[in-house]
C-alpha cells in the first residue's frame, strides 16, 4: 500500500514537472493546431497569408481601430503593423498577453512585418528578456534577430550630425515630441538608433535620457530591433555608464 502511494506521488510529481517544462516562459513554445512555428513563418513567402501565435512585448500605437504591436515567442519576433483592433481590445494587450494573429507577411524597406491582420486573445503569458546582440553589429547574423527585444552594451555616443548628441527626426526637422535620432559607435563603426515617439513619447524616461546625452559618453541600451534600410533599433531604455 505504501509503495503504491509513493509510486502515485512520484507520477504526480513527474506530471507536474512536465507541465512546468517551459522553463517559466508561460508556454511560449506551444502552438495551436494550424499555427506556424517561427521557422515556418520566416520561410513563408512575402504576400502570403500567415497565422502565428506570439506574446505582446510592447504597443507602439493605436489609431482608427488599428494597432501596431511588437510581439515575440521563444524563437523569434513579429512586427504587427496596423492590425485591426478596437480601443477596448487595445487596452487588453498588456505586456505578455498571448495573441493569435492572422494576416499577410510583408516587407517595407527591409522591415518584415505582418499587415492586414486580425487577432484573438489566448490563454498564456510570456515576457522576453533582452538578448545582447552587441557582438552581432556589422554582421549578417544581426538581421536574424529582427524585431526581438535586444540590448547593446558599451557603445559610444557620437555627433548626431548637428553638433549635438541627438536630433529631432532623421534630418533635424522636428521638435519636442518628434522621433529622436542619435548615433552610437562600436569598434570604429557608427550606427543610427531611434527613440520612436509613438512607442516612447516625450514623457518617458528614455526620451528624456537621450535628450540629456553628451557626445563621448558610453551607454548601454535596450529596445526592439527594427529595420529601415539597415538596422534601426527602436530604443526603450538608455543607461549612461
Amino acid at each position: 500500500m505504501k509503495k503504491c502511494f509513493i509510486a502515485t506521488l512520484a507520477l504526480t510529481l513527474v506530471l507536474a514537472l512536465a507541465g512546468c517544462g517551459n522553463g517559466g516562459n508561460g508556454g511560449a513554445d506551444e502552438k495551436s493546431e494550424g499555427v506556424m512555428t517561427y521557422a515556418e513563418y520566416d520561410a513563408a513567402a512575402l504576400d502570403t497569408q500567415v497565422v502565428i501565435e506570439a506574446y505582446v512585448q510592447a504597443k507602439q500605437s493605436w489609431w482608427e481601430n488599428q494597432a501596431t504591436v511588437y510581439a515575440q515567442d521563444k524563437d523569434g519576433a513579429y512586427f504587427l503593423y496596423n492590425m485591426a483592433c478596437s480601443e477596448e481590445d487595445y487596452a487588453k494587450l498588456t505586456t505578455g498577453t498571448k495573441i493569435k494573429v492572422t494576416g499577410y507577411k510583408a516587407e517595407w524597406s527591409g522591415e518584415v512585418e505582418i499587415i492586414d491582420a486580425t487577432f484573438e486573445i489566448m490563454e498564456g503569458n510570456y515576457v522576453a528578456e533582452a538578448v545582447d546582440v552587441t557582438s552581432l553589429l556589422g554582421t549578417d547574423d544581426l538581421i536574424k534577430r529582427q524585431n526581438q527585444f535586444v540590448s547593446f552594451k558599451g557603445m559610444t555616443v557620437e555627433d548626431a550630425g548637428n553638433g549635438s548628441a541627438f536630433m529631432y527626426n532623421w534630418d533635424g526637422s522636428g521638435e519636442e515630441g518628434s522621433d529622436l535620432y542619435f548615433n552610437v559607435s562600436l569598434n570604429g563603426n557608427t550606427y543610427t538608433f531611434t527613440v520612436e515617439s509613438y512607442l516612447c513619447g516625450p514623457d518617458t524616461d528614455v526620451y528624456q535620457a537621450v535628450k540629456a546625452l553628451e557626445i563621448g559618453q558610453t551607454v548601454d541600451m535596450e529596445g526592439f530591433l527594427y529595420w529601415y534600410n539597415g538596422v534601426n533599433p527602436h530604443i526603450t531604455s538608455v543607461t549612461v555608464k
